[in-house]
């Protein structure tokens, strides 16, 4: 990507705590990928990372760089992570729902995606990660898809259950809580459990 001396991820790691911006931005470029994972890092210690940083990031060629933006974009609500919720890698993709939970955002794009993920994705930690970006969201329009996960693999069941905190009143919310209380995971109950103790109800 760059010709000529390229900074390691030992020099971009330092500069983030250097206060070294020249050589934390030339890491964005560097041919290795390792090194511009590290300058994501870097130039966000720094406050210096950009939106739009993050955007050609988030179409690197190598998946272990998109995924650390993704990661890193959970505090900058500005990035749009539609695209990224489309990526090839599932492990994109699970990091991308997380950090939409963390924008809240209720725009349609992200939330139909979402919905979508919670039930047709074919890896559960993409199911979780979307249920539980969901829950945070706490969009009206979730809650039938968070009830069915409910139903799946234990680790989305427990995420599932916390997922329902929002809409708690809700009669059916309400009947499947209680039915969590007696699932047959002891960490699904347990999720149940401490929603009761932590809401009161």
């Amino acid at each position: 990507m760059t010709t000529g001396p390229q900074p390691t991820r030992r020099d971009v790691a330092s500069a983030g705590h250097t206060g070294d911006v020249g050589t934390a931005r030339d890491g964005l470029v560097a041919d290795d990928p390792g090194v511009r994972s590290a300058a994501l890092g870097a130039l966000e210690r720094l406050g210096c990372l950009t939106d739009a940083d993050l955007t050609t990031a988030l179409t690197d060629p190598v998946s272990s760089v998109r995924r650390r933006a993704a990661e890193v974009a959970a505090t900058h609500r500005g990035v749009d992570l539609v695209a990224t919720l489309h990526d090839t890698d599932d492990r994109v993709i699970e990091v991308a729902a997380w950090s939409c939970g963390e924008h809240e955002s209720r725009r349609d794009a992200v939330v139909d995606r979402l919905l979508e993920l919670a039930v047709e994705s074919g890896e559960p930690l993409v199911r979780e990660s979307a249920v539980a970006a969901l829950g945070a969201i706490g969009d009206e329009r979730a809650v039938a898809t968070i009830i069915a996960a409910c139903s799946d693999k234990p680790a989305v069941r427990r995420r599932a259950v916390l997922a329902l905190s929002p809409f708690l009143g809700d009669p059916e919310v309400e009947a499947t809580v209680d039915r969590a209380l007696e699932d047959r995971d002891w960490q699904v109950r347990q999720a149940a459990e401490d929603l009761r103790r932590i809401t009161g109800t």
